[in-house]
């Protein structure tokens, strides 16, 4: 890596229309003495421009560059813009489902076709430099291993421009990155390019007024926003309907509609806005309501343009499917200047939507958290309605990083003095969470790297057993891990000191403390026998169960501790969930047996239920027996200690510390170790069947197709391949068949009963699930993490679409978003191009081919189209 010619410099900065920020010039200085960067700086701030210095600076010296990126959409995006920059001859984009000038200098892809280009050793020798663009995607559980892959894989004479929003470890980052690659360069900028007001905005219904009120005052919560989300009737975990006010103190707040959102921010002049809803069918719902409501906010130059760009992206598409994906509903909302968007929609829709904002012509986008990764559609305001999303089994609050992420789209660079943040109160959340949150400054970057099957195997095929073992080590996550350790060390070392001194405290010379606790609650009462047999119940344990209309077996899923006693969830062998206390026993229960739960903790979904129930029926159960009852203890000596209730408080904060010592060395054992027994788990997995001669370090047969299978469920697929599950089908059943490996349920509504066209069909089907449970149970045993089981929801779509059905009658039939069905069809597109490539068997990859023919046409070829 040489110094760059000041002349290269000067001609490119150049072109700039604006004079370089401090942190900008600082990020080339580095890069022109050879270092690689690290920019971590907020949305909009201009982190682009170093990555646009580094690709120019390689094409001017003759070198190539890569510029990747963590999603499709974003590496569309950036295709255009270099093009934009350097004509369309010089760039070159690679995104899995499109490929256009592969050999160009500058070539823009995802993270992962670069992982899998190093994995095939492909001649990197003219590469200059690589950017990885939102490498804080690296803490991403399934996808954030491949980007530690590629730092770590490629060549030395590669340099690096890590792009990344503004995380509070930025410099851990580039300690890691120059202790394996050599000198790396941090720049954190903090500034926003555009300053962000924050607001908190309540429906008092009690006077009928709208309160849109500073979320913070003089770098404090605001007092007036404290004061009178406390005076408010707040609802619990579930809305009761028939509470009123209990005095005259108590507002009726409210979460303040759309409507009345939307005609707040137009009084105040915050338009455009993007509104963040994370429900995609309340996203199009909201975007429904606003137009039909008579407000719009278009001019009728701007619909001509609208409709200019909707018919030249939208041309491709057939009448019929653009009937059944609502275009005139669409275009209707289009022309008032309102849209949603979100991960539901065609990939073509949501480029007219994005052109469309992008050029001014819409002022209201009601949006998922989608949009706030990558695309660039900054507006003048954000609003978001809730701080809690559903993650597609449980809902999560959201951290500060991806608040961070949402309100950073706040405020247009060169066109705003300052964005607008909006949040809105909710029963749910107080405004102290939504304080703490526009005051935090914290966003740490943590490392999601852990071996998977691919990569051992890739490891194995590579380096000898020594190097595979160093590159763990070379890891961001070992790097956190031994920081870590330190840290962890003296935390240890001080409760330990206080675990003693709390033990003393707790000791009492009138008896024994801890056999009092045994059988006595914190307030002294005696505990019962059947809570304790209750408190020992483990999940998988078979009890016998008389409640209602149920006698007889039923599988423990849950146990909890409350205020009332211990709470105990079970599921019988038809399915249902039945919860259970010490009133519902008249003795100690006894298990009367184990089943094996499924993988994946889900007792809310009828599914799961109706597997533990199979699971239930098969089991070998003992006779439902009973302890026999016992009689409660005599008085404890330790009752005379007049100092009782200190020494018991003293012993729950020293079970407490106790606890807390045990999961701290529980930590330091973890990052000692954990790394290289995922290692060797996933090694031991491979050897027993056959993909590694661990002994000689070689891969079989078996192993190099393993090495070329690049998917979150690798061996998974592996496995059923050479079960032969995929050969001797049609390209439709074969389809079907693939698709059950990408596809996902991940609606909180059960999923339909799977369909099969055929009974071979459904016997392969039960073939792949078969082998997806005996992988999972090894799994377990290893300690690994369980791949993701195979969901049949997509088969019967799948084997109708590659059959040659149309979209519009597919769509038609299915409860399926037009969005959802392309992204799963391209997804199977994918994994059915591997197995055209690697299945052992000759008449697979030629069905496996033509299903990919077959599947890649009408609205799903247009989604791979790169729009203007």
């Amino acid at each position: 890596m040489s110094p760059v010619p000041g002349s290269f410099r000067r001609a490119i900065v150049e072109r700039y229309p604006f004079e370089l920020d401090r942190f900008q010039v600082e990020a080339l200085d580095a890069f022109d003495d050879g270092q690689h960067v690290i920019v971590a700086a907020p949305t909009g701030s201009g982190k682009t421009v170093v990555a646009e210095y580094g690709v120019e600076t390689m094409l001017r010296s003759g070198r190539r560059a890569f510029y990747t990126a963590p999603i499709k959409a974003l590496s569309n995006q950036k295709y255009r813009d270099l093009c934009a920059l350097h004509g369309d001859q010089s760039v070159g984009l690679l995104t899995g489902d499109t490929v256009i000038n592969g050999d160009a200098p500058i070539v823009v892809m995802t993270t992962e076709v670069l992982r899998n280009m190093i994995y095939a050793g492909r001649d990197l020798t003219t590469l200059g430099v690589v950017v990885l663009d939102e490498v804080h995607f690296l803490q991403d559980e399934y996808r954030g291993p491949v980007w530690e892959e590629v730092i770590i894989h490629l060549p030395a004479h590669v340099q690096l421009v890590c792009l990344s929003a503004t995380v509070s470890n930025a410099r851990d980052l580039g300690e890691w990155i120059t202790t394996v690659r050599g000198p790396t360069h941090v720049v954190v900028e903090q500034r926003r390019p555009v300053e962000l007001d924050q607001f908190y905005f309540v429906a008092d219904r009690t006077n009928g007024r709208l309160r849109f009120m500073p979320t913070i005052v003089d770098g404090q919560p605001n007092r007036d926003a404290i004061r009178i989300d406390a005076s408010g009737v707040r609802f619990g975990g579930r809305r009761r309907r028939d509470r009123t006010p209990r005095g005259s103190g108590e507002r009726k707040l409210a979460t303040p509609s759309r409507e009345e959102v939307v005609a707040t921010l137009a009084d105040r002049n915050l338009l455009p806005a993007i509104y963040f809803i994370f429900s995609r069918a309340q996203c199009d719902a909201a975007a429904q309501n606003l137009v039909d409501s008579g407000m719009s906010f278009s001019e009728p130059e701007h619909q001509e343009r609208i409709r200019e760009i909707a018919a030249d992206r939208l041309a491709g598409l057939h009448d019929d499917d653009l009937d059944v994906l609502g275009y005139e509903q669409f275009l209707r909302q289009l022309d008032a200047g309102v849209a949603s968007h979100h991960a539901g929609l065609v990939p073509p829709f949501k480029e007219v939507v994005e052109q469309a904002f992008v050029e001014g012509l819409l002022q209201v986008v009601f949006a998922t958290e989608t949009l706030a990764v990558g695309v660039n559609m900054p507006a003048r305001t954000v609003v978001i309605e809730k701080l809690t999303k559903y993650t597609g089994d449980r809902h999560e609050t959201l951290s500060p990083g991806q608040f961070t992420q949402l309100t950073g789209r706040a405020g247009r660079r060169g066109i705003d003095d300052r964005g607008a943040a909006v949040v809105l109160w909710s029963p749910f959340v107080r405004f102290d969470d939504v304080a703490e949150l526009a005051l935090s400054r914290s966003f740490h970057l943590r490392s999601a790297f852990r071996p998977t099957f691919n990569m051992v195997a890739n490891l194995v095929r590579t380096y000898d057993r020594d190097r595979a073992r160093q590159l763990l080590t070379l890891s961001f996550a070992q790097h956190q891990a031994d920081r870590d350790i330190v840290r962890i060390e003296r935390r240890l070392q001080r409760q330990r000191e206080r675990l003693t001194e709390l033990r003393d405290q707790a000791a009492s010379p009138f008896g024994d403390i801890d056999e009092y606790r045994r059988t006595h609650t914190a307030d002294g009462t005696v505990r019962g026998p059947i809570d304790e047999s209750l408190a020992a119940l483990r999940p998988g344990e078979v009890i016998h169960v008389d409640k209602g209309k149920h006698f007889g077996p039923a599988a423990v899923v849950a146990t909890a501790h409350r205020s009332g006693g211990i709470k105990v969830t079970v599921i019988t062998p038809s399915g249902h969930s039945i919860g259970l206390s010490a009133d519902d026993f008249d003795a100690p229960v006894d298990p009367m047996g184990t089943i094996v739960l499924p993988g994946h903790y889900s007792p809310n979904r009828k599914d799961y239920r109706d597997e533990v129930g199979k699971r239930l029926k098969r089991a070998k159960l003992r006779g439902g027996r009973r302890r026999a009852g016992t009689t409660g203890p005599a008085r404890h000596p330790v009752e005379d200690d007049p100092e009782l209730r200190q020494r018991l408080e003293a012993a729950q904060r020293a079970d407490k510390t106790a606890a807390e010592i045990d999961s701290l060395e529980q930590r330091v054992e973890q990052r000692n170790s954990s790394l290289g027994r995922e290692f060797d788990a996933v090694l031991d997995i491979l050897e027993q069947r056959g993909y590694v001669d661990a002994a000689a370090w070689h891969l079989t047969e078996r192993g190099d197709a393993l090495s070329n299978l690049f998917h979150e469920s690798d061996l998974l697929v592996s496995e059923a391949m050479f079960a032969g599950v995929f050969d001797g089908l049609d390209d439709a059943s074969l389809a079907g068949l693939v698709s059950c490996i990408v596809y996902e349920h991940r609606s909180p509504d059960d999923p339909p009963r799977p369909w099969f066209p055929n009974d071979e069909v459904r016997r392969r089907w039960e073939q792949l699930a078969e082998i997806s449970d005996r992988l999972a149970a090894d799994e377990r045993r290893h300690g690994l993490s369980e791949h993701r089981a195979p969901d049949p929801g997509f088969l019967a779509i799948a084997y109708a679409w590659v059959g040659g059905e149309g979209f519009a009658d597919i769509v038609a039939e299915e409860d399926l978003t037009g969005g959802d069905f392309v992204r799963t069809t391209k997804q199977l597109v994918d994994l059915l191009g591997q197995l055209g490539y690697v299945a052992t068997d000759s008449g697979t990859r030629s069905a496996a081919r033509r299903a990919v023919e077959a599947a890649r046409r009408g609205v799903v070829a247009d989604s791979s189209v790169v729009g203007p």
